[in-house]
C-alpha cells in the first residue's frame, strides 16, 4: 500500500510539473491561493503561498505539500530552468486569509525557500528588450499539492506584498500635455505635527508606468517600515517613477551629467505639486535620494534648486563629477550629504562620480557630509554568507535601505550629537534653518 501511495504521489507532482498527462480527481472545493511578494535586500520574492481548507485545523505538516511554479511574460525572456520548477517549503502554520499565524483556523501558510541565486523564487525579470528593457513583473503561478489528500490549489485569488500594500500605487502626474511621471506614495498616520518628507529615486531598471516596479524592485518600500519611520515621527515617502531613465537626454540617449537629461524638470515640478497638495508635509524636511540613475538625478535636483531640500542620500551616484563646476560645488558645500558607494562598483565608478565629489565638497569647506565607502556589498542578513557573500558591487543602496550605513570615508563611525548613527537616523535629525 505505501508503494501505491508513493507512485500516486509521483504522478501527481509529475502532472503538476507539466510533465505528464495523467488526469486525476482533484479533491476539496477550494483552489484558490493568496501569494505573498516580500522585498528583500536582492529584489522581490515569493517567499509564501496560503491556501485554503474546506475545514478548520490545528495542525499542519508541510511535508505534505509539493509546490511547483511557473513564470512567464509575453516579452522578457526568462530562461527555460527559471521559467517552471518546485519550490521547496521550509515552514508550514495555520493562518487567517493574509498569512497571520492563528491557533486554530481555515488556512495554511507554506513558507518558500528564497535566496540570492534562486532566480525561480523571483516576482521581477530583466529585461534586455527595447520594448520592455528593464524589470518587470513576470506572471507567477503557483501549484499546491496536497500528497496527502490529493488536493490541488492552482488558481491565484490575490497577491500579497507586505509594507508595499501600505502605498498608494495611483500616482500620476502630467508635467507637459501628453507627458506624465507616476508615483508611488506613502502617508504616515495623522498626527498633530507636520510630518517630512522621504523622496527615493529608483535606478536605470526601474522605469515604466507602473510604480509598484520602482518601490518593489529594490528594497525602497523599507523608508515606510516602522523600523525607519520611528526616526521621523511618520514620514510621508513618494517614490516617483520616469518612464524611461532618469539620465536620459530628449533623445533617448544616456549623459552623465554632460547633457541635459529629460525629465528633471518634470519631476521637480511633481515634489512641488506633492508637497503644495499635502498640508501635512513639513516644508523645512524634505529629503531627496536615490541611487545609480536616481543618484544621478538627485544630485541634479540639489545642483538646479539647492534652496528647496533639507538634506540627501545618495547611493551608487551616477554624475560625474568633472560636469560638475566649481560653482555648483559651492552652492551645496552648506547642504548636508551621505554618500553611499562600494569599491567594487563596475557600473557607476566611484572614482569618476562619488569620490571626486565628496572631495570637492570638502575642500569647499562642507561641514555635514558623510560618505559610506565598502569594500564590497555583503550580506547583510548573515544567512547566505555575510561578509563572505558579495553582492554586485553596484547595488550599494542595499545599505540605505536597510539603514545599515553608519561609518565616515575612513572607516570611522559617523557621529550625530557626539553618538554613533545611522543613514535614516541622521537624515531625520536634518532640517532647514
Amino acid at each position: 500500500m505505501k508503494e501505491i501511495k508513493y507512485v500516486k504521489s509521483l504522478l501527481l507532482l509529475l502532472w503538476a510539473l507539466g510533465l505528464s498527462q495523467i488526469s486525476i480527481a482533484q479533491a476539496g472545493q477550494n483552489p484558490d491561493y493568496t501569494m505573498v511578494v516580500e522585498g528583500f535586500d536582492w529584489g522581490p520574492m515569493v517567499n509564501k503561498v496560503i491556501i485554503g481548507l474546506d475545514s478548520p485545523t490545528k495542525n499542519v505538516n508541510m511535508a505534505d505539500y509539493t509546490v511547483v511554479a511557473e513564470r512567464s511574460h509575453p516579452c522578457a525572456v526568462i530562461p527555460l530552468e527559471f521559467a517552471k520548477g518546485p519550490r521547496t517549503v521550509v515552514y508550514a502554520y495555520v493562518s487567517d486569509n493574509k498569512g497571520k499565524k492563528v491557533e486554530s483556523g481555515t488556512f495554511i501558510t507554506l513558507v518558500l525557500y528564497v535566496a540570492p541565486n534562486s532566480q525561480i523564487s523571483s516576482a521581477l525579470q530583466y529585461s534586455q528588450k527595447a520594448e520592455c528593457r528593464g524589470n518587470q513583473w513576470v506572471d507567477y503561478k503557483l501549484t499546491v499539492l496536497n500528497t496527502k489528500t490529493n488536493q490541488i490549489w492552482n488558481k491565484k485569488k490575490d497577491r500579497i506584498m507586505p509594507i508595499g500594500d501600505d502605498f498608494d500605487l495611483s500616482g500620476k502626474f502630467e508635467y507637459e500635455s501628453g507627458k506624465s511621471l507616476t508615483y508611488a506614495e506613502f502617508v504616515p498616520k495623522k498626527s498633530a505635527a507636520k510630518a517630512p518628507l522621504i523622496i527615493w529615486l529608483h535606478g536605470g531598471g526601474e522605469g515604466g508606468t507602473d510604480p509598484s516596479i520602482a518601490l518593489m524592485g529594490n528594497k525602497a518600500f523599507n523608508y515606510a517600515s516602522p523600523d525607519i519611520q520611528k526616526y521621523f515621527g511618520g514620514a510621508y515617502v513618494l517614490v516617483p517613477q520616469t518612464p524611461g531613465a532618469w539620465m536620459q537626454d530628449k533623445d533617448g540617449k544616456m549623459q552623465s551629467g554632460n547633457g541635459e537629461d529629460a525629465y528633471n524638470v518634470g519631476l521637480m515640478a511633481l515634489i512641488k505639486n506633492y508637497v503644495n497638495t499635502h498640508p501635512g508635509i513639513d516644508k523645512k524636511r524634505i529629503y531627496i535620494g536615490g541611487c545609480s540613475n536616481g543618484g544621478y538625478m538627485s544630485l541634479k535636483l540639489l545642483l538646479k534648486e539647492p534652496s528647496y531640500f533639507a538634506a540627501a542620500y545618495i547611493s551608487a551616484l551616477a554624475y560625474q563629477s568633472q560636469y560638475i563646476s566649481d560653482a555648483q560645488i559651492n552652492s551645496i558645500k552648506n547642504m548636508p550629504i551621505w554618500f553611499i558607494q562600494s569599491k567594487d562598483d563596475k557600473v557607476t565608478d566611484p572614482v569618476k562620480t562619488a569620490i571626486p565629489v565628496y572631495e570637492r565638497l570638502k575642500k569647499a569647506g562642507a561641514k555635514n557630509l558623510h560618505f559610506s565607502f565598502y569594500d564590497h556589498v555583503i550580506d547583510l542578513s548573515g544567512m547566505f554568507g555575510g561578509e563572505n557573500y558579495h553582492f554586485n558591487g553596484h547595488w550599494s543602496w542595499i545599505y540605505s535601505h536597510a539603514n545599515q550605513a553608519h561609518t565616515e570615508f575612513d572607516g570611522s563611525e559617523v557621529l550625530l550629537n557626539g553618538k554613533p548613527t545611522t543613514v535614516m537616523e541622521w537624515l531625520a535629525a536634518q532640517a532647514k534653518k
